[in-house]
């Protein structure tokens, strides 16, 4: 058998792939193919379209690659992965919104293309430019490449790590995939669950990128590749880093960002399938469906609804109505999605489609509305996410730079008046939140700390002595680590203002470790590809070439984006209040959940091991259940966590 013309040292077999989005692959293991097989069927869902793998072996390696598709670009079976030319074999999930350009390019230079796809601009790039390439990449995109004549295996990642990609050291070699259930459901028995890693999930209530929950296994940094090669050895190197790109941007002029955003907008839309949006009625999201609807008036929306009842507990404001506002004004076609799910029966689900202990259920909106768009044929949406971290857009943020003034008041004024009214406030009455008690109670956990410890405790679920007191005093070892890794990674850099400050630890932290990572797992397990603008290397370059008062102005935040958004939008869009994409989360814990969580969270493994202290576990429950404190997060977060918990102890992790 021949590929490309070329004589077959390996053997490939499986139908048609393309760009996305699901990919696998072992190097020098010598059960190879099982586990290729393994991991390819666990993460169908990424590619539902169909699956190839390829083998190799020489007196050298041996490799095998898997991978599941989702057709986006180039439909035709000429666009097969793996993809095999010349020597070169690539599994490649993503897009690369300027393959067009760079393919021309190498065209210049000789290539000769046999595909339309942005796979085989992947593979050629770098046999032309090495490393080099990544930089010229615009795109999201996770990929394996093997150079048969050499033997090494590269492994790349693009520079937020919208892409998800796990890799586990194994033997001689390296075992990657996707998604980490792919690896725990191949080589789970010789796993063990890393304890800090359910300390700092704990904390965050989602894990940064540089944990994992499993032990030994790793992510690949955003921005960054790796070699292995024949010998044993591996390097891991950067390419790109968010500091530094802050660093330069906020040394250059300013950017003008409204011609930097619609020009992203356009290059997103790349795609040989229907294209559509989320729209839930807010800034970021209204900037992205206008601006994609100008460039192709076929563009149409989704957005979401809620349960009256439920609405009224969680305090929320109704977007929808703002959703329908923008579709009206603009001639949009808008699906609207109710999400009243049995939070009962869908919670094992979200908790196995996030695949790390990741306890935020705006993941189930998601999910939902990524199942909605697929059952009419939506393979493509695109989000506003990443506006609110680079743009300085969350409430967080706002409330530090006003943390710092309080501050400047009378200790006894403090610690008298405001501390003594706002400790005495619900949380919820007759059956309505009080959203502006939940806040001020929220703001006096971290008022009166320095820049950086504030901003963490701004975000994150507890104290760090409440933290130690809740788990078992080996788990509470690791509170410390976990808190100084966060540290570090605030003062990695040398910009001058807080306000670009935490937004630079956003986008190193809060953006891969909760927002891309909770989307790409829900949205793929709809088998619906997300695409994210605002999250691009020349969006954020822009980002920082704006000053933090720019930014975040008498109280307001996105001052810089919402000038930009002015020729786009209505003023009542533009200048509308805060809203969150979140979930009716009090209502589920409340009333959905009670009997979930004394059963299976009160009475479950991680309390009964100890890991868990059943006590001041008991205590958080009873003081949000009488409207005391709210203390939903936390708790949906530990239920999360006990789910988790089990199903990978029931796959043979230690």
């Amino acid at each position: 058998m021949s590929i490309g013309g070329l004589p077959a040292a390996a053997g490939r077999r499986g139908g048609p792939g393309a760009d996305v989005c699901g990919i696998a692959g072992c190097y020098q293991q010598p059960d190879g193919h099982k586990l290729v097989d393994m991991m390819t069927d666990r993460i169908a869902h990424r590619g539902p379209d169909s699956a190839g793998t390829w083998n190799h072996e020489d007196s050298r390696v041996t490799v095998q690659l898997g991978f599941r598709r989702l057709s986006i670009i180039d439909l035709s079976t000429a666009a097969d992965q793996p993809l095999r030319k010349n020597g070169l074999t690539i599994v490649y999930n993503g897009e690369l919104y300027n393959y067009k350009v760079l393919r021309a390019e190498l065209v210049t230079r000789g290539v000769r293309f046999s595909t339309e796809s942005d796979t085989e601009v992947v593979l050629e790039a770098w046999r032309c430019w090495g490393p080099a390439a990544l930089e010229r990449f615009r795109g999201m995109f996770a990929f394996a490449l093997v150079d048969e004549n050499t033997g090494e295996l590269v492994l790349a990642r693009d520079p937020f790590g919208i892409k998800p990609l796990y890799y586990l050291p194994r033997g001689d070699g390296v075992v990657f995939a996707s998604e980490l259930k792919a690896l725990v459901t191949a080589v789970g028995s010789e796993l063990r669950i890393e304890p800090g890693a359910l300390v700092a999930s704990m904390l965050y209530y989602w894990l940064p990128e540089q944990r994992c929950a499993i032990d030994g296994v790793q992510k690949l940094p955003g921005g960054s590749w790796a070699r292995w090669e024949p010998d044993g050895s591996v390097a891991v190197r950067y390419y790109w880093r968010a500091a530094d790109m802050a660093e330069e941007a906020s040394a250059g002029p300013r950017a003008d960002l409204r011609q930097v955003v619609e020009e992203s907008v356009a290059a997103h839309l790349v795609a040989d399938v229907p294209v559509s949006s989320f729209l839930s009625g807010g800034l970021d999201s209204s900037i992205i469906t206008v601006l994609a609807h100008r460039a192709d008036a076929d563009i149409d929306a989704y957005t979401i609804t809620f349960r009256p009842e439920d609405q009224r507990l969680e305090a929320m404001p109704d977007d929808a109505i703002y959703a329908r506002k923008v579709a009206a004004e603009y001639g949009i076609t808008l699906h609207e999605i109710e999400i009243s799910p049995d939070i009962v029966d869908l919670l094992p689900r979200i908790v196995d489609v996030l695949d790390e202990p990741i306890g935020d259920p705006a993941a189930i909106n998601t999910l939902l509305m990524c199942d909605a768009a697929r059952e009419r044929g939506v393979k493509v949406i695109l989000s506003g996410m990443g506006a609110d971290e680079l743009f300085g857009g969350y409430r967080k943020h706002i409330a530090c730079l006003l943390a710092s003034r309080y501050g400047r008041l009378p200790a006894g004024f403090r610690r008298g008046v405001v501390h003594t009214t706002v400790d005495r406030l619900p949380v919820s009455l007759g059956g309505r939140g009080l959203r502006y008690a939940r806040w001020a109670k929220r703001f006096l956990t971290f008022a009166e700390l320095p820049e950086e410890p504030r901003f963490r405790r701004s975000y994150t679920l507890y104290d760090p002595p409440e933290l130690a007191a809740l788990v078992s005093p080996d788990l509470a070892a690791h509170v410390d680590q976990i808190i100084e890794e966060h540290s570090q990674i605030y003062n990695d850099n040398a910009l001058v203002d807080e306000v670009n400050r935490m937004c630079l630890a956003d986008a190193r932290m809060f953006l891969p470790g909760l927002n891309l990572a909770y989307t790409d797992r829900a949205s793929m397990a709809a088998s619906v590809e997300v695409r994210v603008p605002f999250v691009d290397p020349v969006v954020a370059q822009a980002a920082f070439s704006i000053g933090g008062s720019a930014k975040i102005r008498r109280g307001r935040g996105k001052v810089a984006l919402k000038q930009a958004a002015e020729s786009w939008l209505p003023h009542e869009i533009v200048h509308r209040p805060k809203a969150s994409f979140s979930a009716p989360l009090r209502a589920w814990v409340r009333d959905d959940l009670q009997e979930i969580i004394r059963d299976v969270l009160v009475g479950g493994e991680l309390v009964g091991s100890g890991m868990i202290r059943q006590a001041p576990l008991t205590r958080l429950i009873a003081d949000d259940r009488a409207g005391r404190d709210d203390h939903a997060k936390q708790i949906w977060q530990l239920l999360s966590l006990e789910l988790w918990y089990r199903n990978a102890r029931a796959l043979g992790v230690a």
